[in-house]
């Protein structure tokens, strides 16, 4: 489980265009890095698409951002492209960098209790290390949550 302070931890995944992404990558870059359940979702497209509208602003301020779920990178296409993401997604099917993060685990809706996606969003410095943990996003305005609005 990540806490502030705490670095990245090394990670290796496809984007959506199927090209390998690591944790390396971000080196030097004020990073965004935030997790969510399923592609073409109510929650996550509105999530998706708070981000996409605010863009500018998050490169403005020099930040890269990073989605990531268990779906596949096809699946990662066809929602990147369906809402014109301007962002990488990636693909963890074998949930090895949502368990990393701290971003699966128990989850429970309308009673009944299961593993899943845990909706969470990590900002880290330019250095690599945790500066801060959103647990409770606001899907709708999840870009002014991350950018301090």
């Amino acid at each position: 489980m990540l806490e502030t302070g705490m670095q990245m931890p090394y990670f290796e995944a496809n984007d959506q265009n199927g090209k390998k992404v690591t944790s390396d990558d971000f080196k030097g870059k004020k990073t965004v890095i935030y997790f969510y359940p399923k592609d073409n979702t109510p929650g996550c497209t509105a999530e998706a698409c708070s981000i996409r509208d605010s863009y500018e602003r998050f490169q403005a301020e020099g930040y890269t951002v990073v989605g990531i779920s268990k779906d596949s990178v096809a699946s990662h296409l066809k929602f990147s492209g369906k809402y014109d993401l301007p962002f990488t997604l990636l693909s963890d099917p074998s949930t090895e960098i949502l368990r990393a993060f701290g971003a699966w685990g128990e989850k429970k809706m309308y009673g009944k209790v299961s593993e899943g996606t845990l909706r969470k969003t990590f900002i880290f410095s330019e250095d690599g290390k945790l500066e801060r943990i959103i647990d409770k996003v606001d899907t709708k305005n999840h870009a002014g949550q991350i950018l301090g609005e």
